[in-house]
């Protein structure tokens, strides 16, 4: 029994992280290239999301009217909700640019604000955005091409963070890389399940408000696009930046939030999922529903190994499969070597220089696993809040770079 249950946590970790992308890929291989689209200019509204952001605003204006759309066909619409220092004045100094602002003082939260902006919107796109959050140039004309075919109603572009962050900037980074692959095989093989809300256009007939009680609005909307038979897709050439949080306890924090609306939306499952198309059913559970559970797995494995040191395996020796000695062993120190590298990656020693590069994918594993702990743990006691909490970034300057 132990060591069919250590091979099921095993497993579970290997399928999440490694096998589902791998299946993914082989099977985007099959399908017939996407044919390029047409090129069209749609109208769209350019949605920002904005609570106490006075530090950041100002330069996300900046960079909206510098993006290479035509004027009349763009709408800039800042949502600002519920701030108490001078966001609401600044994106007022910008009226004459054309910038238009949705502005309630009782805080009721991001999505009462989206919701409240949504009646001004006039675009037959809605891309809706972060403050925090640059685009590149040419992000708008790439973001709206997948709309020339009639069965996409939501697309989600490309999510970077600057270089020059150090080792926590370099594992955030590595998992944004790693969630494009998984997002562009997605894509190749009809639907993509995951999207950045910083960067998300959907056609505005299709928008559905999530509930109040929602907390990862984003892809409560982007499922409900697809419920209703249309197609989400990422296109990488829709690019956007942003920089890490300022601390890794805010990160962890950040994530930790996420991994929670992930927990609700388990428990969503019979309103979120397109029950008559099993291949996407196949793709949300595979690449969301099953992260939130790793962290138990890993836990499982630990334990599993450990008991099979205490009471081995009574068969012959040097049978994997059995846990048999010395292989009970190995796979005990092998995890607690990976812990241990996830600990010496979390001191300020292990975060520099080449050790720091060797240790960011342990510390980052393990950090986001503890992060989804959290999440569950807040997610059971209900203490996580719709209301988004703004986490402190570490600022923007002229010097930052793509990745």
């Amino acid at each position: 029994m132990i060591r069919i249950f250590f091979w099921l946590c095993v497993s579970s970790i290997l399928y999440t992280y490694l096998g589902y992308p791998l299946l993914l890929s082989l099977l985007a291989r099959i399908r017939p290239k996407q044919q390029p689209y047409q090129t069209a200019t749609p109208k769209v509204t350019l949605l920002i999301a904005a609570h106490n952001e006075e530090a950041i605003i100002a330069k996300k204006l900046e960079n909206c009217l510098a993006l290479d759309y035509p004027t009349d066909q763009l709408q800039i619409l800042v949502a600002a909700d519920g701030s108490d220092d001078h966001t609401a004045d600044i994106v007022r100094t910008y009226a004459p640019q054309g910038v238009e602002l949705s502005y309630s003082p009782p805080r009721r939260g991001k999505m009462a604000a989206i919701n409240r902006a949504m009646a001004q919107a006039r675009g037959e796109i809605v891309l809706f955005s972060d403050a925090n959050n640059m685009y590149e140039g040419s992000v708008l004309r790439e973001i709206v091409t997948p709309f020339a075919d009639p069965t996409v109603g939501a697309v989600t572009g490309a999510k970077s963070i600057v270089r020059g962050d150090g080792v926590l900037g370099e594992s955030e980074g590595l998992y944004w890389k790693y969630e494009s692959f998984i997002k562009k095989q997605e894509t190749r093989l009809g639907c993509c399940t995951g999207v950045a809300g910083e960067i998300l256009a959907i056609r505005r007939d299709l928008f559905e408000p999530p509930p109040d009680r929602v907390i990862n609005d984003d892809f409560y909307m982007a499922m409900r696009v697809i419920r209703r038979g249309y197609r989400v897709i990422y296109t990488p050439q829709a690019r956007s930046w942003e920089r890490v949080s300022v601390s890794a306890q805010d990160e962890k924090t950040r994530r930790a939030r996420i991994i929670a609306g992930r927990y609700q939306a388990i428990t969503l499952a019979s309103e979120l999922l397109p029950w008559p198309r099993p291949l996407i059913v196949w793709q949300i559970i595979s690449h969301k529903f099953l992260r939130p559970l790793v962290p138990f797995a890993m836990i499982g494995a630990l334990l599993t190994a450990f008991l099979a040191v205490i009471k081995p395996s009574q068969v012959e020796k040097y049978r994997l499969l059995h846990l048999a000695p010395p292989f009970n062993w190995l796979l005990l120190l092998a995890q607690l070597l990976f812990y241990g590298l996830a600990w010496l990656g979390n001191r300020p020693s292990g975060r520099e220089g080449r050790l720091g590069k060797l240790l960011y994918l342990p510390t980052f594993l393990v950090n986001s696993n503890l992060a989804a702990l959290l999440g569950f743990y807040r997610f059971l006691n209900k203490s996580q809040t719709p209301l988004w909490q703004r986490v402190q970034r570490r600022p923007l300057s002229r010097d930052d770079r793509m990745p």
